[in-house]
C-alpha cells in the first residue's frame, strides 16, 4: 500500500481494549484520507441524537494522505468528534508533529470511544499500543503533561497530542494540544477528550511511509519547495493585524467595531520592533515556518512563548480592548497551557466585558472583577475562571456566549456574537467584509474562515468561473460558485493533510492535488475526481447535521451583524 500507511487503531477505554483494522480500500479511495475518512467514521460509528459528552461520542485522529512522503507543508492532523458546543459536526485542523509520527508508527487514524474509569493515556510505539494510568499526569497543564510523558519514556522525540485543565473541566470550547503550541481548537474537541478521561495520546515512530513514484514526487516536490521559497520569510498571521484594522474589519470591543485606535500594539510590526519576536518556527514538514517565538524579557509576564496568531490577537487582544503586547503574549501562553479555543475564550470574555458595562453583571457576579474592555488583569484573571470553572462567572462562560446568554437573559443574546450553530465568530467584521457572509453562515461546524475562502486573484476567479474575464462586482451567483469551489478545495487540502497556508506557493488547485496523490499512492486520479471528493466529504459532513436536527434556519450569522451598524470612525483624511 502507497500513500496511506494502512491501519486504523480502535481504543475502546470502558473496557482497555485496543485492536487495529486495515483502512478499507473503498473508505480511502472515496474519502481519501484525514478529514474525509473522519467524517466517515464519524457518520457510521454515532448513532443520531448521541450526547457528545457520553461514552457513545466518538474522538478520531486522522492523518493526511501525503503526511510522511516528501512533499512539503502537509503535517495536519485533523480531530473529529460530535461538538458539544454546537451538537453538530465538528472537525478540527492543527499542525505540530504528531501526524507524521502516527504515520511512521504505522496508522492512518486512531478512533477513542468508551470512557475509562480512572484518567489514561495511550501511549504508542510502532506495532505496540497500550493505555496506561494517567493519573500523574491529571491536573496538570498542557506543557506539563508533555514534558513528563518524555521523562516518563526517557524520551524527548515523543510526540503528544493531550488536554489541559480546560479539557479536564469540561469546558465547551476546550482544545486538543498537538505537540504544546499546535491547537485543533473550536467546539470542543477537549471537552470530549476529557469526558472519556483520556490525558493524552503520546507516539513514536520508527517506520516510513512508502510511495508510488518516488522520483516523480521528489522532483514536484522541490518545486514546490523552490515556489515555497518565494515567500516572505518574515510573514506570519499577526502581520495581517494593520492592514485588517486600517480597513475597518479588525473586531474590537466585542464586535462593536471594525478598527481599534492603538491597535497596530498587537500586530507582527510593532511586536518585532519592540523586542518581543526572537525567531520563527515551523511544523512537520514546513519550510515556511509562521509560528512566532516570542520572549518578554521582565516584569510580570516575564517568559519564552509562542505566539500569537492573528485570531487571537484579535480575540484577546481588540476584541476585549487590550492593546498591551505583554498582556497579550501572557494570555496566548494561558489558553494554550490550560488548552483553551483562544476565539472563544476572547469572545466569552469580550461578551462578559459588555455585559458588565451594560450594568446586566456587576461585580459581585465577577468575584470582584473589574470587568471593562481595556482591563489586561481581569481578562488574564477571566481565562483562569474559565480554564477552572471557577465561580458563578467561570462556569458561565465556560459554556460558550450562546448558552451563557440564554441563562443570563437580559437581551444579552443581542450582543453574543455567535450564530445559531452555537460557535463563536472568528475574526473579521462581516459588516464590512460582506462577501464572508454566505462562507461563514454554510460552514458546517459554525462561523469561521477555515472552510472556506472568498478572496481570490481574477486569474483564479476566471478559471472557477469559467469565464475569460471576471467583471467585478460578482454576482450572487457567481460568489456563491467561488464559496462551494474552496469548500470543496479545502475538503481535499484537509484529507491529504496540506496547510492551507501553502496554497498560494503550490497552487493547490484539483490538478496540482491530482498529481500529488496519484504520485504517493499510484491511485490514477483527474481533477475532477479530487473536487468530486472534496464535494462528497463535504456534503456528508452537512449530511451530519442533518441527521442530527439541522435545518438551513442556523445558516446564519451573529444578530449584530444584521442590526447594528459598527461604530468605528472615518478614516483620517490624508
Amino acid at each position: 500500500m502507497y500513500g496511506w500507511a494502512g491501519r486504523i487503531l480502535y481504543v475502546d477505554l470502558t473496557k482497555g481494549r485496543i485492536r487495529e483494522k486495515e483502512t478499507p480500500k473503498g473508505l480511502r479511495e472515496a474519502f481519501i484520507g484525514g478529514r474525509g475518512i473522519n467524517a466517515k467514521l464519524l457518520w457510521d460509528l454515532t448513532r443520531p441524537g448521541v450526547d457528545p459528552l457520553s461514552p457513545e461520542n466518538v474522538l478520531i485522529f486522522g492523518a493526511g494522505t501525503l503526511t510522511g512522503t516528501p512533499v512539503p507543508m502537509t503535517g495536519r492532523l485533523t480531530v473529529t468528534t460530535k461538538s458539544p458546543q454546537t451538537n453538530l459536526y465538528l472537525k478540527s485542523v492543527s499542525g505540530g508533529h504528531f501526524a507524521g509520527e502516527l504515520k511512521f508508527a504505522g496508522y492512518d487514524h486512531i478512533v477513542v470511544y468508551g470512557r475509562a474509569e480512572k484518567p489514561l493515556y495511550l501511549w504508542i510505539e510502532d506495532d505496540h499500543a497500550e493505555l496506561r494510568s494517567a493519573d500523574h499526569l491529571w491536573g496538570m497543564d498542557v506543557k506539563e503533561t508533555n514534558r513528563t510523558i518524555k521523562s516518563d519514556h526517557k524520551d524527548r522525540e515523543i510526540k503528544t497530542v493531550c488536554i489541559g485543565p480546560a479539557g479536564e473541566n469540561l469546558v465547551k470550547y476546550a482544545s486538543v494540544m498537538n505537540t504544546v503550541y499546535n491547537v485543533s481548537a473550536r467546539g470542543g474537541v477537549g471537552a470530549v477528550m476529557g469526558s472519556k478521561r483520556l490525558k493524552a495520546i503520546a507516539v513514536k515512530g520508527s517506520g516510513t511511509v512508502e510511495v508510488k513514484n518516488p522520483e516523480r514526487l521528489m522532483e514536484v516536490s522541490m518545486k514546490i519547495v523552490e515556489r515555497l521559497s518565494a515567500f516572505s520569510p518574515d510573514w506570519c498571521t499577526t502581520d495581517l493585524v494593520d492592514f485588517i484594522n486600517r480597513a475597518r474589519l479588525l473586531p474590537s470591543l466585542n464586535f462593536r467595531s471594525g478598527f481599534l485606535e492603538d491597535g497596530h500594539k498587537i500586530g507582527y510590526r510593532h511586536l518585532k520592533e519592540a523586542g518581543y519576536v526572537k525567531g520563527k518556527w515551523g511544523c512537520f514538514s514546513c519550510i515556511v515556518g509562521c509560528h512566532l517565538h516570542s520572549v518578554i524579557k521582565e516584569g510580570p509576564y516575564t517568559r519564552h512563548t509562542v505566539g500569537p496568531e492573528y485570531e487571537t490577537a484579535f480575540a484577546l487582544g481588540s476584541n476585549t480592548g487590550v492593546t498591551d503586547p505583554e498582556a497579550l503574549i501572557r494570555a496566548n501562553e494561558l489558553c494554550a497551557l490550560y488548552g483553551l479555543d483562544t476565539i472563544s475564550t476572547g469572545s466569552a470574555i469580550s461578551w462578559a466585558m459588555e455585559c458588565y458595562e451594560r450594568g446586566v453583571i456587576s461585580k459581585s457576579d465577577t468575584g470582584g472583577l473589574e470587568l471593562k474592555f481595556g482591563n489586561a488583569e481581569a481578562m488574564l484573571e477571566a481565562i483562569r475562571m474559565i480554564a477552572f470553572r471557577r465561580g458563578w462567572l467561570g462556569n458561565l462562560l465556560a459554556e460558550g456566549v450562546k448558552r451563557a446568554s440564554e441563562r443570563l437573559g437580559r437581551g444579552s443574546w443581542k450582543w453574543a456574537m455567535c450564530n445559531s450553530k452555537g460557535m463563536e465568530h472568528a475574526g473579521l467584521d462581516l459588516r464590512t467584509w460582506k462577501t464572508r457572509v454566505l462562507s461563514y453562515s454554510v460552514n458546517p461546524r459554525g462561523p469561521d474562515h477555515l472552510f472556506h475562502q472568498v478572496a481570490s486573484s481574477f486569474d483564479w476567479l476566471e478559471r472557477i468561473l469559467e469565464v475569460e474575464e471576471v467583471k467585478p462586482p460578482l454576482t450572487p451567483e457567481e460568489h456563491a460558485k467561488v464559496v462551494a469551489w474552496y469548500g470543496d478545495r479545502f475538503a481535499v487540502t484537509d484529507a491529504l493533510g496540506i496547510c492551507k497556508f501553502s496554497g498560494g506557493a503550490m497552487h493547490t488547485n484539483e490538478k496540482v492535488m491530482a498529481e500529488l496523490y496519484t504520485l504517493a499512492t499510484g491511485v490514477e486520479t483527474t481533477p475532477q475526481d479530487i473536487l468530486t471528493a472534496g464535494r462528497r466529504i463535504y456534503v456528508l459532513e452537512r449530511c451530519y447535521n442533518v441527521r442530527e436536527g439541522f435545518d438551513r434556519r442556523l445558516d446564519d450569522i451573529a444578530w449584530r451583524f444584521l442590526n447594528e451598524p459598527t461604530d468605528w470612525p472615518e478614516p483620517p483624511t490624508p
